[in-house]
Formats: C-alpha cells, sequence, structure tokens
C-alpha cells in the first residue's frame, strides 16, 4: 500500500486555522481558538497544526506539502509570533500564497461545481506587492505600481474563474488602509471595502470589535430614516466608501449600560447599515457577473457570512447557482491553503467533496470518562444506547428543557451545526430569553437559529431552501410565528439550518424524533458556547460551561449527564 498524500494548510491571519488533506480529502482541521480559548486568536501556528497532527496519528515528516498565508506579511518558516515547528527542517516545503488567493480555493475546493466564477469580498486581504495571483487579470486602480509605493494598497474583492482544475484571477479591486475616520469610527481594513465598513459600524454601535456578525442581529430591530445618505458610490467599476454621512455620527457607544440606553438609535443605524452591504454585495455581483457571465458562482471572505445579503442576492435574482464556503472568514484560510498545494502545486484532480463541515477529532468513551471524573457527586451519569439517547432528550426538549449537545468532531467555521450545540424547543415562551441571560450570558437581542428537517423546510419558511450551513435567512410563515418564536426575528425572518441526513445523521433524528413528540420538525440550534468564548471543543470545556450555566442536561456522545 502506497503512502498517503498530505497537504498541510495553515492561515496566521485573525481566525487562524490548520487543515490536513490526506490524498485530496479534508481528514482534520481545526480553528487555532477552539484550543487556546481566546476567541479569534490567531498568529502562530504550532498549537492548530499539532492538533491536526495528533488527530491523524502522524508527524511533520508525513507531511508532503505545506501552504501558509496571512495579511499583511509573509510568515517567516522558522517564527512567526513565536517559534513554529517547521524550524529544525527545511522539510516540508513551504509555499506561502496571498490571502483572497485562500479564501477563493478555500470555496472552489469545497463547492460541488466543475467549473464557476468565484467571488471573495472581506475587509482586508493582502497588500498589492505581496499577491501571489497578480500575473494575470485586471487590477484597479489601474495606477497600483505607482500608488502603492508611498502606502499600503491591499485586497478588498477579487472575482476569479475556475475551469475544474486552476484557479485565474478576472478583476481584483484594492483600497488603501486607513485605520481611524474619527467620529468613534475605526477601521481596521481598508477603507473602501464592504467589510470594512460593517466593521466600523459595529464598532461604534458596540464599542468593541468582538463579534462584527451581532450588527445583523440588531438590524431587525431598527427601521429606517436614522441616515439618509448613502454608504457607498460606484465608479470606473469599483466600489468606494463616501465619507458624508459619517457627520451623523457624534454618538458612539461607551458600552453596553450606554448602548441599551439609546438602543433604538443603534439599532436604526444597525438597520441602515445593513442595507447598506446589501446594496454594495448587489452591485460588485451585478457588475462582474456582467463583465464575466457564468451561471455557477462561488462565494468566500468575511462579507460572505453575512446570511441577510446572501438571501438578498437570491431573492432578487441576480445569480442561479450559488454556493457560499461555510467557513467564508480567515478561518476557511488555511482550507484554501491545503487545497491551493493539491491542486496547484501537486497538480492533483479535484476530489469531490462531501459536504460535511465537521474536521476536529472524536473523543473517546475513555476520554469522556476521565473528563466526568471530579464532578459532583450528585450528577447523574448514564451511558445510553442511540435510540434511548435520541427518546430521552427528545422528550426532555419537548418538556422545555436546555441541552448541551456535544457529539462526535467539531464543526470547522463559526456555525454550530449539531456537533457542538445548544438546543431547545422553539416554541415555548420565555426560553430563547432564558438562554441568553442564564446560559449563554449574552445580549438579549441576540438571535437563535431554526433547525429544520430539509424535508420540512417548505413548511414552515416561505422558501424552504436549502441551508445546510446556517448561513441564509428565510421568513416564518405566519400560521407558524407562534411555534417558532424563539428562532424568529422580530421582523418575521430566520437565519434556517436545513440539517443534512447523510454527514449530520443524529442530529437529523434527533429532530425527526421532536418532531414525532411535539408535531414540530423544528429545533432551537445555538452554538455551544457563552459570550466572548469560542464554541467548546473538548468533553472537558462542555462540562465547565454545562456546571457554570442553567443548562438542564449535557450529552457527550452517548453520554447522558443531569444535575441532581
Amino acid at each position: 500500500m502506497s503512502k498517503p498524500l498530505y497537504v498541510l494548510g495553515t492561515g496566521l491571519s485573525h481566525n487562524g486555522s490548520a487543515v490536513l488533506l490526506k490524498d485530496g480529502v479534508v481528514c482534520v482541521g481545526i480553528e487555532k481558538e477552539r484550543i487556546t480559548r481566546i476567541k479569534h486568536d490567531g498568529g502562530n501556528d504550532t498549537d492548530a497544526i499539532q492538533y491536526c497532527l495528533d488527530a491523524e496519528g502522524i508527524t511533520l515528516a508525513d507531511i508532503d506539502l505545506v501552504v501558509q498565508t496571512a495579511n499583511f506579511e509573509i510568515p517567516d518558516r522558522e517564527r512567526f509570533q513565536g517559534k513554529r515547528l517547521f524550524t529544525e527542517s527545511e522539510n516540508p516545503p513551504l509555499v506561502s500564497i496571498s490571502h483572497h488567493l485562500a479564501h477563493a480555493y478555500s470555496a472552489v475546493g469545497t463547492c460541488h461545481f466543475e467549473e464557476c466564477v468565484v467571488m471573495v469580498i472581506d475587509g482586508c486581504g493582502s497588500p498589492y506587492q505581496q499577491c501571489t495571483d497578480s500575473s494575470e487579470g485586471f487590477f484597479s486602480p489601474e495606477n497600483l505600481n505607482q500608488l502603492s509605493q508611498d502606502q499600503l494598497w491591499c485586497e478588498k474583492d477579487s472575482f476569479y474563474q475556475f475551469d475544474g482544475q486552476k484557479l485565474t484571477p478576472l478583476l481584483k479591486d484594492f483600497s488603501p488602509v486607513e485605520r481611524n475616520l474619527g467620529n468613534g469610527l475605526k477601521l481596521p481594513t481598508t477603507t473602501h471595502s464592504i467589510g470594512g465598513f460593517y466593521a466600523a459600524i459595529s464598532h461604534y454601535v458596540f464599542g468593541n470589535m468582538d463579534d462584527v456578525g451581532k450588527l445583523m442581529g440588531l438590524a431587525p430591530y431598527g427601521k429606517a430614516g436614522v441616515i439618509e445618505q448613502e454608504a457607498f458610490e460606484f465608479t470606473k467599476g469599483s466600489l468606494l466608501v463616501r465619507t458624508d454621512w459619517q457627520q451623523y455620527l457624534k454618538m458612539p457607544s461607551t458600552g453596553y449600560v450606554f448602548f441599551k440606553e439609546h438602543f433604538q438609535y443603534y439599532a436604526d443605524l444597525a438597520f441602515w447599515a445593513q442595507k447598506q452591504v446589501e446594496k454594495a454585495v448587489r452591485w460588485c455581483f451585478e457588475d462582474r457577473l456582467k463583465r464575466f457571465p457564468h451561471k455557477n458562482v462561488c462565494y468566500g471572505g468575511g462579507v460572505a457570512l453575512n446570511a441577510v445579503a446572501n438571501t438578498f442576492l437570491l431573492d432578487e435574482g441576480i445569480l442561479e447557482n450559488f454556493y457560499i464556503e461555510p467557513a467564508a472568514g480567515d478561518n476557511g484560510l488555511a482550507l484554501g491553503c491545503a487545497y491551493y498545494g493539491w491542486l496547484e502545486i501537486l497538480k492533483n484532480q479535484k476530489v469531490k467533496h462531501t459536504e460535511n463541515t465537521c474536521f476536529g477529532k472524536s473523543y473517546s468513551k475513555e476520554e469522556i470518562a476521565a473528563a466526568l471524573a471530579g464532578t459532583p457527586k450528585t450528577w447523574s451519569i448514564q451511558h445510553m444506547e442511540k435510540d434511548d439517547l435520541l427518546a430521552f432528550v427528545a422528550k426532555k426538549l419537548a418538556l422545555g428543557k436546555t441541552i448541551g449537545w456535544f457529539q462526535d468532531e467539531c464543526e470547522f467555521g463559526p456555525r454550530a451545526l449539531g456537533h457542538r450545540s445548544i438546543l431547545a424547543h422553539p416554541g415555548i415562551r420565555g426560553l430563547g430569553d432564558h438562554i441568553n441571560a442564564n446560559i449563554k450570558f449574552r445580549e438579549d437581542f441576540r438571535p437563535f437559529a431554526p433547525a429544520v428537517l430539509p424535508e420540512l423546510a417548505a413548511t414552515y419558511f416561505r422558501s424552504g431552501r436549502k441551508s445546510p450551513y446556517m448561513i441564509l435567512v428565510d421568513q416564518t410563515k405566519e400560521e407558524y410565528m407562534e411555534q417558532l418564536q424563539n428562532v424568529t426575528h422580530v421582523n418575521g425572518t430566520a437565519r434556517v439550518q436545513t440539517v443534512d441526513a447523510h454527514w449530520n445523521e443524529l442530529f437529523y433524528k434527533l429532530i425527526q424524533k421532536f418532531h414525532q413528540e411535539t408535531g414540530i420538525g423544528v429545533l432551537l440550534n445555538t452554538s455551544f458556547n457563552k459570550k466572548g468564548m469560542p464554541i467548546v471543543e473538548t468533553p472537558q470545556q462542555a462540562i465547565e460551561l454545562f456546571e457554570e450555566s442553567a443548562l438542564d442536561i449535557l450529552v457527550l456522545n452517548h453520554t447522558m449527564i443531569q444535575k441532581g
């Protein structure tokens, strides 16, 4: 038997990660924050790479190729914010690629298209001088060579074509970097990027940069009229951020108490910002597809995590066949690096991806037992067979109990999809507020997702679209508003997860059992974490949050734990 071919991808931006391909298939991948427990952790990649090696049971000597990317620099082989694993040897070979190229390969490596175009939109990519995909395509502005001598110009959106083997840049738009706009607006990205605009508004509204995605959850509480000006303008094929609207932002948040006192003002601002982003994203797609038409479109980069804007593109008929990379943010860079190595460097054929996004390692019954060894003696701990476990949990959910649901490999990306989830009844009044206040310890406006059986999606939601990665929204039908009150936003929308029975079998069967028990084919699903912390990775971390919070039941694979 021949030795497997291993390609390691490593992302050293914020939201750092490592991914290992075995003969062209993802065998393990992890985000660094899951290990270090520091939200959005990046930089040095030793912890993430070692996790992958240990999970696969190999050493660095077994790796055939490493591909890396960062943001503003090309990481040194030996040190990058600390010593790296490659210090002692010239093998394996190490290749560096630029930021947007890694985003794009992350999308084409996991998509189901044989050929497609790829859009990448984020806050900030690589500087022009460090782009490894600059030999082909159109670049904007045209005099980048001259401009970049005096100021840092970085990628803000890129458009590519994929022929099934090779990715070719068609158009790349750059912007200068500007870090402080005044008026409480901080923009740690490019001046004219959609991601930069959204991050700046998020910082203004919440007083921090902890979770830009919160702005999307706040927007449904807002209404039009707080600002009339447009945030963007489009000229010569390039999107620019205007400045005249900034004069109306005179009350930056100083913290959560201040935010709550002026909640409606900030909600209205979030509503305006979300609408502006939808317009800007639409323009980018319309312009690029008019120049380079294609029926199959992939999408990556941090802005692709805006589920509302994604749905807007589909509802408006801008796109025909659309694939959004589930780990579209910088956590997906390692995935793109690995696929670049497999396809472009090693010239191997693409292996069809299974659509599964759960790349972490599994924890054995013995490891779970060891983690439970020091827990309170009053706890009830019971190992259950699968059918008994599903029936038991479904009954408890029907009664309004909250469940910490920990199963097999962790998800790769920002969404908990049924492997590291907190689950609850979608329709019991007050249960959502209880989870936010006493389990997640977060703001009361933060939403939850409905996890639904795909065959029932059109029953509960207006479009009933396939959405296995919780990256699109839908409209809850009027007749199910009360039944789904805990998973429906104030504007009637919901960020739906259609649970795939092929790669998410146990979660699918749990919803089936709940459906049999209650007549409702939907569960409330939210990530197994608390505010400010990454999603739990290990049984020990799950146990700690269970003990600290008001969770009623913890399920660790087939082990069921209740507090005494």
